[in-house]
C-alpha cells in the first residue's frame, strides 16, 4: 500500500482517507567522511571486514540507493548546500573553511591556487530548517556543524533555524597522550564509560537522544551530523580495536603514530565505522520502540522519514590510509566517483521496504524532498539546485523518469565543481557517462584536459556496471560525446557564475606567460576610495577584485571579494562600510592573479591575514 502525507492526511492508493496520521516527522542522519564502500550492504566487489548490522537493517526497511552523490567532495561545501539547497558553486561556498584572500597552498611549487569561496552561508540564508520552523516543526541539530570559518564562528545553528543545537564531539576527542592509551573504562567516573554492550558512552549520539525524546511530543525535524568518522583515526574501545586486529589478521599496534597498512585494514578506522553503527543503531531503536504521543497505538518510527548519508566519500588518507574506496576512484578532496559517491538509505511512511534503486540522486535534493514528504510549504522566492524526489520515494524507487529538473523534464545531469588544492576540477554526469574538465593541464604532461569515462550501460531493462572505476578514458573514441558534455558543463557553470582557480605568479618552474603577468606600483586611499596604478608586462589586465574583511585580526577573521573597476593603467573601488584590511586581486588575460600586497601562502596553520594586507 502506497501512500504520500498531506498535512494531517494520508492519501492511500485505493483513495482511502487515513485521518489520523499527525504531520511526520524527519530525522537526517548525516555521518562524516563514511565511504560508499565503508558500509557492508554496498560491498560489490571484494567482501569487506567492516561491520555495520544496524545501517544494514535499516537498507531492508526503505530504499537503498546504488547512485547516491553528496554535492561536494568535501565537508562544509555539502553540509551547506544541503541545509540551503543551493549548488556549492552558486553559493560560492566549494571547499572548507574559506573566507580569505585567494594565494597558493605553497607559493613556490603550486602552479595554480584557489578562487576566493565564502567561508559560511549567508546569515539569512532560508535554510531547511527555518522553512521547518515556519511550517510547525520542532527543529533539532546534534554534532557538528561546520558551515563557517571555525566550527564556533559565526553563524551557528541556533543563528539558522535551529530550536536545539548541540556539538559535544564525544568519542572521537583525542585520546592522551596517544591513541593507545586513554581507552574507555567500566569506572563510575570514566565520562566514556563502557555501556552494557561494552561500547563507550558517546555524547554526540546523546544529544541526538535527548532531542527526540524531549520533543517526540511534536513534529520534529533532527539533524544529526555525527563527528565518527572523521581524523583523528583512533578509537576508545580497546576490545574493538583487539577484535579487528584478530579479524584482519595484522598484529595489534606498538606504534600510535603510524599505521602502515593500505586498504581496508586499518583496525582504528575500522573500529569507528563499527562504533558509528553502534550509535545511529540507538537512534533506530529509539524510534521502532517509543510510542508515538501523537499518534496513539503506533511507534514513532511508524511516522518518521529516516534519511541516513554522508556529507562526502571517504577519506583514504596519505600518510596513513584510513580506508579504500575501490572499486571507486580517489576519495575526499577529489571530484571522481570515490569522493563524490556515497551511501543513502531512506524510509518512511509509504516508502516501499527492500527496494535497492540505480536512480542518481544527490544531497541537493533533501531540501525540496523532505518540504514535499511533510506536505510543507515552501518558501516564498526560494530556488533549488537540486530536485524533489518524494514522487520517486512514495511510487518506484527504481524509475528514473519519476526525477524531474527544474524544467519538468526527466533529470539526468549533475555537476559538481572542486577548483582547488590538487584536484583543481569540474565533472559533469550526463546519463551513464561522466566527464572530468582539470584546470591544471597546460604544459603538464600528468594531467589530460579532459577525461570521458562510461560508468553504466542502461540501455537495457537491467543497468550493467561499466567503467566505475573511471580507468578507461573514451576521449578520443568519443569526440562527440567529450564534446557534448563539456558544452554542456561550461553551460551550468557560466550559469551558476562559477569561480575559477588562477595561475600562480610566484610558481619557481615554468609556466607560459609567467614574465608577462603586471605589476600593482602604488595605491592611494581617500576617505576608502582606493585607486591602484599597475603596469603590464605584455598580458593585458581584464579585471580585478577588491578583497576586504571587516575584523582583520579577531579570532574569526573573514574576508569577502566584490569588483573593482579597471580603467586604463588603474583600478579604483570604494572599500565597504567597516572594512579594516583589504587586499587588490588582478586577473589577466592569461589567467594569472597577482596580489597585492603579497599575501604568501596557506600552508602556515590558521594564519590572520590581515598581517599582510592594507589597513583602512
Amino acid at each position: 500500500m502506497v501512500f504520500a502525507c498531506k498535512g494531517s492526511k494520508t492519501v492511500l492508493s485505493n483513495n482511502v482517507l487515513d485521518t489520523d496520521r499527525p504531520k511526520p516527522n524527519v530525522v537526517l542522519i548525516l555521518t562524516d567522511d563514511l565511504g560508499w564502500q565503508d558500509v557492508k550492504c554496498y560491498d560489490i566487489d571484494e567482501p569487506s571486514p567492516y561491520e555495520t548490522p544496524n545501517i544494514d537493517a535499516l537498507s531492508k526497511k526503505g530504499v537503498m540507493f546504488w547512485q547516491a552523490y553528496s554535492p561536494a567532495p568535501t565537508c562544509a561545501p555539502s553540509r551547506c548546500a544541503i541545509m540551503s539547497g543551493n549548488h556549492p558553486a552558486r553559493a560560492q561556498k566549494t571547499h572548507v573553511v574559506g573566507g580569505h584572500p585567494p594565494l597558493p597552498y605553497l607559493k613556490d611549487t603550486f602552479r595554480m591556487m584557489d578562487p576566493w569561496y565564502s567561508g559560511r552561508m549567508p546569515e539569512n540564508e532560508m535554510t531547511l530548517a527555518r522553512a521547518m520552523q515556519n511550517n510547525g516543526y520542532t527543529t533539532g541539530h546534534a554534532g557538528k556543524w561546520h558551515m563557517a570559518v571555525d566550527h564556533k564562528a559565526y553563524p551557528q545553528p541556533e543563528d539558522q533555524g535551529f530550536d536545539y543545537t548541540r556539538s559535544d564531539r564525544g568519542v572521537t576527542k583525542p585520546q592522551k597522550p596517544n591513541r593507545l592509551t586513554d581507552f574507555a573504562t567500566d569506572e563510575a567516573s570514566d565520562p566514556f564509560r563502557l555501556d552494557e554492550n561494552g561500547y563507550p558512552y558517546h555524547q554526540n549520539n546523546e544529544d541526538a537522544l535527548n532531542f527526540l525524546r524531549q520533543n517526540k511530543q511534536d513534529p520534529f525535524f533532527l539533524y544529526y551530523a555525527t563527528w565518527l568518522v572523521h581524523a583523528p583515526i583512533h578509537t576508545r574501545s580497546k576490545a574493538l580495536l583487539e577484535k579487528y586486529c584478530e579479524k584482519l589478521g595484522v598484529d595489534y599496534p606498538t606504534d600510535p603514530g603510524n599505521w602502515p597498512l593500505d586498504g581496508q585494514r586499518n583496525p582504528y578506522y575500522i573500529s569507528m565505522v563499527d562504533m558509528m553503527d553502534y550509535y545511529v543503531g540507538q537512534i533506530f531503536n529509539y524510534l521502532e520502540t517509543t510510542d508515538d504521543p501523537r499518534w496513539p497505538g503506533h511507534k514513532l518510527v511508524e511516522n518518521t522519514y529516516i534519511i541516513f548519508t554522508s556529507d562526502n566519500g571517504g577519506m583514504e588518507g596519505k600518510a596513513e590510509i584510513f580506508t579504500d574506496n575501490y572499486p571507486l576512484d580517489r576519495g575526499k578532496i577529489s571530484a571522481m566517483e570515490g569522493g563524490t559517491r556515497v551511501p543513502l538509505i531512506i524510509t518512511g511512511p509509504g516508502i516501499e521496504k527492500g527496494v535497492q534503486s540505480d536512480v542518481m540522486v544527490n544531497g541537493l535534493d533533501f531540501y525540496p524532498t523532505i518540504l514535499s514528504l511533510t506536505d510543507s510549504k515552501q518558501p516564498k522566492d526560494k530556488s533549488f539546485d537540486g530536485s524533489d524526489i518524494s514522487e520517486l520515494l512514495l511510487k518506484d524507487p527504481t524509475d528514473p523518469n519519476l526525477v524531474k529538473s527544474q524544467d519538468g523534464d526527466t533529470r539526468t545531469t549533475m555537476m559538481w565543481h572542486f577548483p582547488h588544492g590538487i584536484a583543481l576540477e569540474s565533472t559533469i554526469r550526463i546519463g551513464d557517462y561522466k566527464l572530468i574538465r582539470n584546470y591544471d593541464s597546460i604544459n603538464n604532461p600528468n594531467t589530460e584536459s579532459l577525461e570521458l569515462y562510461r560508468l553504466y550501460n542502461s540501455e537495457g531493462k537491467k543497468v550493467e556496471r561499466v567503467d566505475i572505476e573511471e580507468s578507461k578514458n573514451l576521449v578520443n573514441e568519443l569526440p562527440e560525446k567529450t564534446k557534448q558534455l563539456n558544452n554542456k558543463l561550461t553551460e551550468m557553470l557560466t550559469e551558476i557564475k562559477a569561480s575559477y582557480p588562477y595561475y600562480n605568479s610566484e610558481y619557481n618552474g615554468k609556466l607560459p606567460h609567467k614574465e608577462s603577468v603586471p605589476t600593482v606600483l602604488s595605491h592611494e586611499n581617500n576617505q576608502s576610495e582606493v585607486t591602484f596604478s599597475f603596469e603590464e608586462h605584455g598580458a593585458k589586465v581584464i579585471k580585478a577584485n577588491l578583497i576586504y574583511t571587516s575584523n582583520g585580526g579577531e579570532r574569526f577573521e573573514e574576508w569577502f571579494q566584490t569588483p573593482a573597476e579597471v580603467m586604463n593603467t588603474k583600478v579604483k573601488v570604494t572599500l565597504p562600510k567597516g572594512t579594516t584590511h583589504y587586499v587588490i586581486n588582478l586577473i589577466d588575460e592569461n589567467n594569472y592573479l597577482v596580489s597585492y600586497p603579497l599575501m604568501g601562502q596557506k600552508k602556515r596553520g590558521k594564519k590572520q591575514f590581515y598581517t599582510n594586507a592594507l589597513k583602512n
